[in-house]
């Protein structure tokens, strides 16, 4: 399959390469292993580093670094995690998928992923979309790519550790097509 260039200008739902995803179940446990972890409990945070690996379900995010974000309330024992962000060579695979970047947040109540800095999406064994940013909503399946991108010294992370998204990325790629004779 063929696209024209002017059919994705800037933005693209990437369904075709999201459309075989089943729903992640976002209700599932998440299991964690790291070199390190320090706990902030006043401040209802722990922080992971060094090999850092969180799997639920069939889904896995492994980086550098993460802070897990949970709320006060504690059910069976267990804080109610609502927030991951992840830094470092993050990589997020489902089955048959993985998507790479510098940053992720994965929003647990909103049940969607985001992911920042020289994004790569890769379906199959040559389905492939690189940009800057990349959303997959875990309920649809739907992933969106736009050529967005980390601003601000190398590596994309500012002064202050914050992300400033920049204009005028684009979105690149490459489809497989069925071998004919």
């Amino acid at each position: 399959m063929r696209i024209p260039a002017l059919l994705v200008p800037g933005l693209i739902a990437v369904s075709a390469l999201a459309g075989a995803q089943q729903r992640h179940d976002t209700n599932a446990p998440i299991d964690f292993g790291a070199d390190h972890i320090e706990l902030r409990d006043k401040a209802n945070r722990g922080v992971l580093s060094g090999n850092v690996s969180v799997k639920q379900a069939e889904m896995t995010l492994n980086a550098a670094r993460m802070t897990v974000t949970y709320v006060g309330q504690v059910v069976g024992g267990n804080p109610q995690v609502s927030r991951l962000d992840a830094s470092g060579g993050v990589t997020v695979r489902r089955p048959d998928q993985t998507a790479k970047s510098q940053y992720a947040i994965y929003d647990l109540n909103r049940r969607v992923i985001t992911m920042l800095g020289g994004v790569s999406l890769t379906q199959g064994g040559g389905n492939t979309v690189n940009g800057g940013r990349l959303t997959i909503n875990l309920d649809t399946g739907r992933a969106v790519i736009d050529g967005s991108s980390v601003a601000g010294g190398s590596g994309g992370a500012t002064g202050t550790g914050g992300v400033t998204p920049s204009r005028g990325g684009r979105v690149t790629g490459t489809f497989s097509v069925p071998q004919r004779n």
